[in-house]
């Protein structure tokens, strides 16, 4: 896999993680355990610091990117789908980005919520637990159910699974 060094900083990968060869990580880029990052990912922390913390992923052609002095942060078990673009926001534990969503800048998407696929995310954003995020911009439609969130923790692990098949 591509990295770069920038400013004297590099990216810092867990040996439990994947990264796909041509998935580029520049600058102050964290990689935790068990993370899955799919091919043609670009994470490029030049200005902000990006974590992906342990069991998360970012699946193919998903941009990670932030202004200086903010962390951009996918926490615990974060599913981040095909294409979607995350700038200087936080997604909370458990949560899943669908795919080409766009989550703009100091936005925190609350843990175990759900946003919709092609949904933008507006700067500043601030939400709760268990939110089904919808459109563009993105409203709060309802709450997640179980049976959604159960479906969402499937294909977690899914993508978990997958780093260990392509680590071996």
């Amino acid at each position: 896999m591509p990295c770069y060094a920038i400013d004297g900083v590099v990216p810092v990968v867990s040996p439990d993680a994947y990264v796909h060869p041509t998935a580029v990580l520049i600058g102050d880029v964290i990689v935790g355990a068990g993370v899955y990052v799919g091919p043609h990912a670009s994470l490029r922390g030049d200005y902000g610091r990006l974590i992906l913390e342990a069991g998360s992923n970012l699946q193919d052609g998903c941009i990670m990117h932030g202004y200086c002095d903010t962390d951009t942060i996918v926490h615990e078990n974060g599913h981040i789908g095909h294409g979607a673009i995350l700038h200087g926001c936080v997604v909370g534990r458990d949560a899943l980005i669908g795919m080409n969503s766009v989550i703009m800048d100091g936005a925190a998407i609350g843990e175990e919520s759900i946003v919709a696929a092609m949904s933008f995310v507006k700067a500043g954003f601030t939400g709760a637990a268990r939110q089904l995020l919808v459109g563009t911009p993105a409203r709060v439609v309802r709450d997640v159910s179980e049976q959604e969130l159960h479906w969402k923790r499937l294909n977690t692990q899914e993508y978990q699974d997958l780093a260990v098949r392509c680590r071996a």
